[in-house]
């Protein structure tokens, strides 16, 4: 019988423990954590389920490195506050054994230490969860969990089975020359942002504004890195907060951005309504009010994230002459906002992060990166 290896649970000098192999299908797991309380009330919460396979297991990450040589893994939960390698120093090392696998930081550090969490997202982690204090581990918990392990699992399923979707003849060849960026992301996003940023030209002076799904205190790290990475002055939306050429500006956790036209200048807002697709902030609202301000002269971006926030805001970019600009499905952790306005022909260019920024740049009338 085939078998796969979990480490930690081993027979006397073996190291490894035998599994059965995991069903044909089923989305392949590894827990990475110092806490064998931890690894433990994880993987029961994997073993339950009959689409999920818990395929290895590792209390440090130097043995789960060596079990990755030889074992395929589709999503890796990781702690990064572990004894000797921390989990962020291992994380590069961490994705290129794993060949494609998706990392899902699960730490106590997404609460108090964001700089960290943060900085594996911008590393190639596609998402991030909290985990909880003892007795937290409830039913709200696992099926957050397991929702975000068969997104992440999944995406990887949907890449090398049928032929990756492209966009409509619907297609838009030539948008508007755009005077703004708007860009959405949520899930894997941030690394694509990242990207996205550090690809363009030094010369490009249009304003940026940037919704991404994060918890509310992640918001003010996760600005600093954006500046770092871009270069450029980085600040979070308010009322008021004046759209100006090299700026970057942020949406705030508790509320949409949104822009409008004050005393002669565009400045941005903040909204706090119900939208669709339940995020808040939500990339519609964005979207919208820009191409109203901008009469369509937007480059509306769309990255790597769950669900289709953002659609409704690029058919008003699309429909006043705007350009809108969607991750590719090989590159997204998971192909869900840039998916929605792939298949409804919204978008006039489907590429990876780097490949968008270039067109985004020529779109502007700026050299292409060197």
């Amino acid at each position: 019988m085939a078998v796969v290896l979990r480490t930690d649970q081993a027979a006397p000098g073996l190291g490894v423990t035998p599994l059965p192999s995991p069903k044909p299908g089923s989305v392949r797991v590894m827990v990475i954590d110092d806490s064998l309380t931890v690894r433990t009330v994880l993987s029961r919460m994997i073993e339950r389920e009959p689409d999920l396979a818990l395929v290895a297991q590792s209390g440090t990450a130097e043995k789960a490195l060596e079990v990755l040589r030889s074992t395929i893994v589709d999503v890796i939960l990781l702690d990064l506050e572990m004894p000797g390698i921390g989990g962020l120093e291992a994380l590069p090392g961490i994705l290129k054994t794993a060949r494609g696998a998706q990392v899902l930081v699960v730490s106590s550090l997404t609460a108090d230490g964001a700089e960290a969490t943060l900085s594996a997202l911008q590393m190639g982690a596609a998402d991030t969860m909290l985990k909880p204090r003892p007795g937290g581990f409830n039913e709200l918990y696992r099926c957050s969990l397991l929702g975000k392990i068969r997104a992440l699992g999944n995406k990887l399923q949907s890449v090398v089975s049928p032929t990756p979707i492209v966009a409509s003849r619907q297609f838009r060849a030539a948008p508007r020359r755009p005077r703004v960026v708007a860009i959405g992301a949520s899930t894997g996003g941030i690394h694509a942002l990242n990207l996205f940023l550090r690809r363009l030209p030094s010369r490009f002076d249009l304003p940026i504004l940037v919704t991404q799904h994060l918890p509310e205190s992640f918001i003010p790290v996760f600005a600093r890195q954006m500046e770092t990475a871009a270069s450029r002055e980085t600040v979070l939306a308010d009322e008021g907060v004046a759209v100006t050429p090299r700026r970057i500006i942020i949406a705030p956790g508790h509320g949409h951005m949104i822009v409008r036209k004050m005393h002669g200048e565009v400045v941005t807002g903040l909204a706090h309504h119900v939208v669709k697709s339940g995020c808040r902030p939500s990339v519609d609202p964005m979207f919208e009010t820009l191409a109203d301000v901008y009469d369509g002269e937007v480059a509306g971006v769309l990255l790597s994230g769950m669900g289709r926030d953002g659609t409704e805001g690029a058919e008003r970019i699309a429909a006043m002459g705007g350009g809108i600009y969607a991750q590719d499905q090989t590159s997204c952790a998971v192909w869900g906002m840039p998916r929605a306005v792939t298949e409804t022909g919204l978008a006039c260019a489907v590429d990876p992060p780097e490949q968008l920024a270039d067109r985004v740049a020529a779109a502007a009338g700026f050299a292409a990166w060197r």
